[in-house]
């Protein structure tokens, strides 16, 4: 189309008038040609179903990149400019982007959004997300399986690094006006460790095939075991009991998904069996960890440290003790967020909800459990 309109352009000096070289019915024809394509597109741009987003920039919304790629297939509408005037938009609205958990899912933004047939959630979590209620509304929920695997496994190998060999420490004396000379800072090798997963789902697979390039010892323990192939491909042992896995392992890790098996699944009697020199990571969900448990842990040196990307709530409360402790690692829950990750979860939810308007099986459809 944009071919065609630029070919058109050539044709026509910058008065809109024919060029000299160009014959009268040639001009004529293209003109016609020129407004009827021109028309098209506008129709086509006015035809493309209408979605709800967040909004585009800032901390939570997205980025523009992303933006762009569902401009290509949906008008998009800003939760703000939709609130500004529901019923102008919310009979067409077809499909909810759900962005950081934003907009904020609630029971009276879906009674204005009644031609709504899908949230397409980025991301592989549905916590946020009440799943038999909006499947009673006629409404189906997506996600981002597999594509944030990679991202999420790098995020918990950097804190258990970071964690490990201090670094969020060192870079504070090496950044400080009054630090005159370097004091020693001993770390906890990781080389040759032993690393505990729990939660061998894909993303778990993927941190222990980044555990054993560090030539560590590799445990896990799933609800299910997995099969001997993927076992021998990362090296990883299986480990029935929980606490087996707790009490060797020098570093664990926290991959499962937040569910009421899961929610509080790290206690104050699972702290207590790791090592004193373990450290607790946990990239999963805020609520997997019991938080009055971990600070007491981390306050009375049960284990050496701990390092999350994610809190209950998020973000914590500034006055909140774990943030005061000098050996956790707190991030803003960014375990996804590189531009290549978010591109291919934008592009999933894309393909989601291409699915759900053309009434077509959505490929990531999650149903109620």
């Amino acid at each position: 189309m944009l071919l065609q309109l630029h070919t058109f352009r050539g044709l026509f000096n910058g008065f809109g008038r024919c060029e000299r070289n160009v014959s009268f019915a040639s001009c004529v024809r293209v003109s016609i040609a020129l407004k009827k394509n021109i028309k098209a597109y506008g129709t086509m741009a006015q035809d493309k179903p209408l979605a709800l987003i967040s909004y585009v920039g800032g901390m939570h919304g997205l980025i523009q990149e992303a933006a762009d790629l569902m401009k290509q297939h949906f008008k998009l509408i800003t939760h703000q400019e939709f609130l500004q005037n529901p019923s102008l938009h919310g009979t067409k609205i077809q499909v909810l982007f759900s962005w950081v958990n934003k907009p904020e899912l609630l029971p009276s933004l879906f009674t204005s959004l009644p031609a709504l047939k899908l949230v397409a959630n980025g991301g592989v979590g549905i916590d946020h997300i009440d799943v038999p209620y909006l499947n009673s509304l006629g409404v189906k929920v997506s996600n981002t399986p597999l594509v944030v695997s990679d991202a999420t496994a790098d995020i918990a190998m950097g804190l258990l690094l970071a964690s490990a060999r201090r670094i969020i420490e060192g870079h504070q004396i090496s950044m400080d006006p009054k630090t005159v000379d370097f004091q020693s800072l001993i770390g906890t090798e990781v080389t040759g460790a032993t690393l505990g997963i729990i939660g061998m789902g894909h993303i778990g697979l993927r941190i222990a095939q980044r555990g054993r390039g560090f030539d560590m010892k590799i445990l896990y323990h799933n609800r299910n075991r997995r099969s001997p192939e993927d076992e021998q491909a990362v090296g990883a042992t299986y480990c029935k009991n929980m606490e087996d896995l707790l009490r060797e392992a020098d570093f664990v890790v926290l991959a499962v998904n937040l569910s009421p098996q899961t929610t509080g699944l790290i206690g104050h009697k699972e702290l207590s069996l790791m090592k004193p020199t373990a450290t607790l990571v946990n990239v999963s969900r805020g609520l997997v960890v019991d938080q009055d448990a971990l600070l007491e842990a981390l306050q009375k040196r049960t284990i050496r440290a701990a390092a999350l990307d994610v809190t209950y709530p998020e973000p914590l409360p500034r006055d909140h003790p774990l943030l005061h402790l000098p050996n956790i690692i707190i991030t803003p829950h960014i375990g996804t967020d590189t531009t290549a990750t978010t591109l291919k979860m934008v592009q999933m939810m894309i393909d989601n909800a291409l699915a759900a308007v053309e009434g077509r099986q959505i490929p990531n459809e999650v149903k109620p459990k």
